[in-house]
């Protein structure tokens, strides 16, 4: 991961992201994370591919990413930049908080890339609130606000 400082624009590679989150296939959402500023700001991205388990049943001959794991990646992308900016040691476990105005404007297929762009609203402690909008070729098809907290495991 390159971070100096919450100036320059950081990236971190799925290897990087495997080490900081606790979150394993099938319910890994993002596979690289980009422009992250510190804990400031980032952008995950998730390419959708069509071999993801969840369409075997969502839905069957239509395939739909379920809009709870668009928010779940702007959640992942969220915990992964607090971890990265505050250097905690060993395995972290991240804890879902709050999940507000969530709202769904588009359906997300096989052979999307999802950009989960994250801008921190407030953070106490070990506790980091942020707004998310999930973006497939710069539109807006999901949006919401989630909280999370962090600790050793």
């Amino acid at each position: 991961m390159t971070n100096d400082n919450a100036i320059s624009l950081g990236t971190a590679d799925i290897i990087e992201i495997l080490k900081a989150l606790p979150h394993r296939y099938p319910f890994l959402m993002i596979d690289r994370i980009v422009n992250m500023r510190g804990d400031e700001s980032a952008i995950g991205i998730k390419n959708v591919t069509a071999n993801e388990p969840q369409f075997l049943g969502h839905f069957p001959g239509n395939p739909v990413f379920p809009g709870v794991l668009l928010v779940e990646g702007m959640a992942q992308t969220a915990g992964a930049i607090c971890i990265f900016a505050t250097k905690m040691d060993g395995p972290k476990n991240v804890f879902f908080m709050t999940i507000d105005k969530a709202k769904f404007r588009k359906p997300v297929t096989p052979g999307d890339t999802v950009e989960y762009h994250v801008t921190k609203i407030a953070h106490k402690r070990n506790m980091w609130w942020y707004r998310g909008e999930a973006k497939v070729g710069g539109v807006v098809v999901a949006e919401a606000e989630v909280g999370a907290m962090l600790s050793p495991r």
